[in-house]
């Protein structure tokens, strides 16, 4: 699972993490099987209509109309994921961290036609191998990529941190907080690193430095990260 970084406006770095290729596969195929069955049920409706030809005509285009659309309309009303998507904890996101609009849906789902349709999903699957970031032609065009919110369970998911042999504290103050304090500072911050919820950051570096009252030029994400590793230095050596 490859990384990339997302520099905000308020110059906090994000890492997310991109999907697997095996994954969107995944999720294509299921989105796909959901297609083609409303497809045939559409089918058996049509057919059990007593109307003429040309009616049923009207109404296969009427009835096509969702899945034609499927992933425009999931993408845009489900905040960047279709069944498919949500199915492998996948989802669009645009490049510069902040949240697709209906602009970048239709992008990408115009340019299905290169990605998918007309070579057979060949464009998709060469691009996203060779372009890195998760980017289809599609992605590209629009700016976005589809990352991975599946949690990756680690020692870092709890409050323990492998720390290396020099490490060197740089806050000694952080020892007046309690296992239970720095244990939900770390559930915060990781959540929001997770979800790029770059203002649940911001708030846990302004309310740190007003508990240990302290003054730092880091970044609001390097900072937390110190106060966390700073805490287990301490908390190991007791």
């Amino acid at each position: 699972m490859e990384q990339f970084q997302i520099e905000t406006a308020q110059n906090i770095t994000i890492n997310q993490n991109t999907s697997h290729l095996g994954e969107r596969m995944l999720a294509y195929i299921i989105d796909t099987f959901i297609i083609v069955v409303y497809t045939i049920l559409m089918f058996v409706f049509l057919a059990s209509l007593d109307i003429d030809m040309g009616d049923q005509w009207a109404f296969y285009l009427i009835l096509s109309l969702p899945a034609f659309l499927y992933y425009l309309l999931f993408e845009t009303l489900m905040d960047g994921k279709t069944i498919g998507k949500g199915a492998m904890n996948l989802r669009v996101v645009k490049l510069d961290g902040s949240k697709p609009n209906f602009g970048n849906y239709f992008v990408r789902w115009a340019l299905r036609i290169i990605d998918v349709g007309i070579t057979s999903g060949g464009a998709a699957v060469l691009t996203i191998l060779v372009r890195g970031k998760g980017q289809r032609i599609g992605d590209i065009a629009a700016g976005t990529t589809v990352i991975s919110e599946k949690k990756r369970v680690s020692l870092k998911d709890t409050l323990l941190r492998e720390l290396p042999d020099d490490y060197k504290p740089t806050f000694p103050q952080v020892t007046v907080f309690k296992d239970q304090e720095m244990r939900t500072i770390k559930e915060l911050y990781d959540k929001a690193r997770l979800n790029g919820n770059h203002n649940v950051i911001v708030s846990l570096d302004k309310r740190i430095k007003e508990v240990l009252g302290v003054q730092t030029t880091l970044k609001p994400m390097e900072f937390v990260d110190v106060i966390i590793n700073d805490y287990n230095y301490y908390t190991q050596k007791m």
